[in-house]
């Protein structure tokens, strides 16, 4: 990455580093100039100095006011009271209907009926009486395609999420306040990618000030929509995705933040959605930080990377901490899994006395059964049961097949079975 621009993109509106200035102006008394605080625990994890960029402390607990509101000042007066609509169902709804509370504009704010009502009650909060929610369909594209119906029909300006050249320059202060703070050479820096408009703007402002810094953009593993978009060379539309990631799971990134991270990225690593909630965990319990997956997507990728960044100076974005506590159970679920310490079994008990006895017998004292229901019951031979077992270590796995091989017990593992797991588990 990292290339010159070529003549096809010549024509394209890239944010400006002066714009980037001007909009960090807009911003002083709006937004919260985050702290960039030094982890020793991280630190000492990774053998290096680690950052934080805390942006999980904005007044809307994400970096998304920053464009929201930049991309709404920079429009005049007559337009403004037009009002303006977005699409989202998160951090973005948050900085509009915030914005448009400080800025006294009218909002309507489209959300797939999907969203949990935790963010949907976020949203009313930051906007008051100056927004409209309206809940469309299952889907962002549902609420967005709704968005654009609304535009047309009242004149309205879409503000949108990271495509937009006002809302880059907006984000693109984060990478002002970190230049800023950082009173050291910045090695690297790792940043989330959903769209790609925090990327960008950030990027911008690195690119000119501290071109030798390393810029490394984090996506999820099962939403890789800017790296795809890089390898195929153009822009595409993903036919699925891993949706828990939210902040940084979309389907398709923007055209013009694609080509800002061509040119500006060094490269894209991918973190499986598991490790984010290991991670997730770790922050809570250690850091008692709380961070959305997308924002600790980020300091997941640092494990990815353990070797090349030792001795180095590590600037890691905390893009959000907008995390719906509902989501506890399914975060430890998925950390377990990926850790290798939950795993789930079909097992046949023969239909006599005795049978589970000797079941736990071979799991031993140390296996924890964390769930046990009977599936069905096909014959008076045989009943199949759903067992799941927490192990202590994932090296504790092949000795209990092992075990459980020699106990002749007659079982199927799931874990490798994704059609399988999805429908049981």
């Amino acid at each position: 990455m990292k290339e010159s621009v070529n003549e096809s993109t010549t024509t394209i509106a890239y944010p400006t580093l002066d714009a980037i200035f001007l909009a960090s102006e807009r911003l002083r008394t709006i937004a919260t100039h985050t702290p960039l605080m030094h982890n020793l625990n991280l630190s000492e994890q990774f053998d290096a100095n680690v950052y934080l960029k805390r942006e999980d402390l904005q007044i809307v607990r994400s970096y998304k006011i920053r464009g929201a509101y930049n991309k709404m000042a920079s429009l005049s007066a007559d337009i403004l009271a037009k009002g303006v609509v977005c699409a989202s169902a998160g951090n973005h709804a948050q900085g509009v209907a915030y914005a448009c509370r400080k800025m006294g504009v009218k909002g309507a704010i489209f959300m797939p009926t999907t969203t949990p009502a935790q963010k949907i009650k976020q949203v009313g909060m930051f906007g008051k009486e100056w927004v409209n929610i309206q809940l469309v369909g299952d889907t962002y594209d549902d609420a967005f395609h709704a968005a654009m119906d609304y535009q047309a029909n009242h004149d309205a300006t879409f503000v949108h999420p990271f495509d937009d050249v006002q809302v880059m320059e907006g984000q693109g202060t984060v990478g002002l306040e970190i230049f800023k703070d950082a009173d050291f050479k910045i090695d690297y820096l790792l940043m989330a990618i959903g769209g790609g408009g925090l990327a960008s703007g950030v990027s911008t402002v690195f690119q000119q000030l501290s071109p030798k810094t390393k810029l490394i953009g984090i996506e999820p593993l099962g939403s890789p929509t800017m790296q795809r978009a890089l390898e195929e060379g153009h822009v595409l539309t993903l036919d699925h995705i891993d949706k828990f990631v939210d902040g940084a799971a979309v389907r398709r990134a923007g055209a013009i933040t694609f080509e800002i991270c061509r040119q500006y990225l060094d490269r894209i690593l991918l973190v499986p959605e598991g490790k984010v909630c290991s991670t997730i965990l770790q922050l809570y319990n250690e850091e008692a930080i709380v961070a959305e997956p997308a924002g600790a997507l980020t300091v997941a990728a640092l494990d990815f990377i353990r070797e090349e960044i030792k001795g180095k100076n590590v600037v890691v974005l905390i893009g959000g901490g907008n995390n719906d506590i509902t989501r506890t159970e399914e975060i430890k679920e998925r950390s377990l899994l990926y850790e290798g310490l939950k795993h789930y079994f079909i097992i046949r008990f023969p239909q006599r006395s005795g049978a589970f006895r000797e079941f736990l017998h071979v799991l031993g004292p140390d296996v924890d059964i964390s769930r046990f229901e009977y599936v069905k019951k096909t014959n008076r031979e045989q009943g199949p049961a759903l067992v799941g077992i927490e192990l202590k270590s994932r090296e504790e796995l092949a000795p209990l097949l092992q075990r459980m091989d020699e106990g002749r017990i007659a079982y199927e593992y799931i874990n490798d079975q994704p059609n399988m797991f999805q429908f049981l588990v």
